[in-house]
């Protein structure tokens, strides 16, 4: 048997001495040799194959260090990416189960002279959310590739959404400037018995609708005789539109007198009614995410990590899509997209925001709830808004406000 055959003690403790992790500064990349000490590691250098490997990058360093350094950063992401994609982890706990695989490619290769350089660098480039804290450096990984599915997915409705808003603000201005035109013709009344010197009456006015006009009819008394023509100028038609504009204004405040009986809505009503659908319309989004809401997590993708319908925070919105949630049991932050969340409807008395609809953003109190309907009965608490009362809100309109 030979001096160091595999079953011998010597060749038995040789490899419970490389087994471990060994210094990296008695390691060497371009032979992918480790040494346990100083002395080992000298003489490697001063080997006939180490030369022969020197040569070679003494012949263009810069593109094997780069090539080191990327694939460093390369399989340093797959690892965070397939371990700690949705959690905050410390880049020493990353680091240690980097370089538990012996054959990785160590960092005296690399551009980067300590993993703070490194963790920083990651920081710049974008990959991932660094913070330094009293116990470290931590890190968060930031999901480019769920961005880009989100972003191909919602293109189209960002367009939709971003162009058409400046259109509908003009044509809502325009509707309303000509309503309060027609609204005002119409309302604008005689006191009891003036005349008007206008003999063209306006017979017939409909709101939005066109305007008809037409001459009164004069007097039979103009074939009388010429003796009586100062008597008959008071008979040309003016006592007669007199009584027939009294009882058309008579009927036209009956219409509008809002009844007990659910009648027509009043001129004022009518306005606010369709001002209110056209805010609905401008402030009707597909997005409603915003800071400071409670969601809960329903992607049922992230229920072995034990988010599923838990609560979170919405810290900051990305894109108007995506948010970060800060969970309220774990205190991790999660990048998700709002298809994936749900809102969350407090006990009655409490604050929510008004996050789609007519009134979005506004802050509101619930004073009921139809749970058949699916819907919630609030009052707006701020702003020039301030005590209205709002009846059949849907859910997915309203959701709880962190104190």
């Amino acid at each position: 048997m030979g001096k160091n055959e595999f079953l011998t003690p010597k060749a038995i403790a040789n490899r419970i001495k490389a087994k471990g992790l060994q210094k990296l500064r008695w390691y060497c990349q371009m032979c992918q040799k480790q040494c346990r000490d100083e002395n080992g590691f000298k003489c490697h250098c001063l080997s006939e194959s180490h030369q022969r490997q020197m040569q070679v990058f003494g012949q263009n360093p810069t593109r094997i260090v780069e090539g080191y350094s990327e694939e460093f950063e390369r399989t340093f992401l797959d690892l965070v990416r397939r371990s700690h994609r949705f959690s905050r982890v410390a880049a020493t706990v990353v680091y240690n189960e980097y370089i538990a695989d012996r054959h990785h490619v160590h960092m005296n290769s690399t551009r980067w002279a300590t993993l703070t350089e490194f963790v920083k660098h990651l920081g710049r480039a974008g990959h991932c959310k660094v913070e330094d804290t009293p116990k470290g450096w931590f890190m968060t990984y930031i999901d480019r590739d769920s961005e880009t599915i989100f972003k191909d997915r919602l293109k189209a409705k960002r367009l939709r959404a971003d162009l058409v808003d400046e259109e509908r603000q003009e044509l809502a201005i325009a509707l309303q400037i000509e309503r309060a035109a027609s609204l005002a013709s119409t309302s604008s009344n005689l006191p009891e018995g003036a005349t008007d010197p206008n003999p063209i009456v306006p017979m017939k006015s409909e709101v939005g609708g066109k305007i008809a006009f037409s001459f009164q009819p004069a007097s039979s008394s103009k074939s009388n005789h010429v003796d009586e023509h100062s008597s008959n100028i008071s008979k040309l038609g003016f006592d007669e539109g007199a009584d027939a504009r009294s009882e058309s204004r008579d009927k036209k405040r009956s219409k509008s007198a809002p009844s007990d009986g659910g009648g027509k809505l009043s001129a004022l009503e009518e306005l606010m009614k369709e001002e209110e659908k056209a805010k609905e319309k401008s402030n009707r989004k597909d997005y409603w995410l915003c800071e400071g809401i409670v969601v809960k997590m329903m992607s049922k993708t992230l229920s072995d990590k034990g988010y599923y319908k838990q609560k979170g925070i919405v810290k900051r919105v990305i894109d108007k899509y995506v948010g970060e949630i800060e969970m309220l049991e774990s205190k991790h932050v999660l990048r998700v997209d709002q298809v994936e969340l749900e809102t969350v409807i407090p006990q009655i008395g409490g604050l929510v925001r008004i996050v789609n609809g007519a009134y979005r953003g506004s802050n509101a109190r619930l004073l009921s709830v139809d749970m058949e309907k699916y819907c919630a009965k609030v009052q707006i608490e701020k702003g020039i808004y301030e005590g209205r009362i709002l009846m059949a809100v849907v859910y997915e309109d309203i959701c709880k406000i962190m104190h």
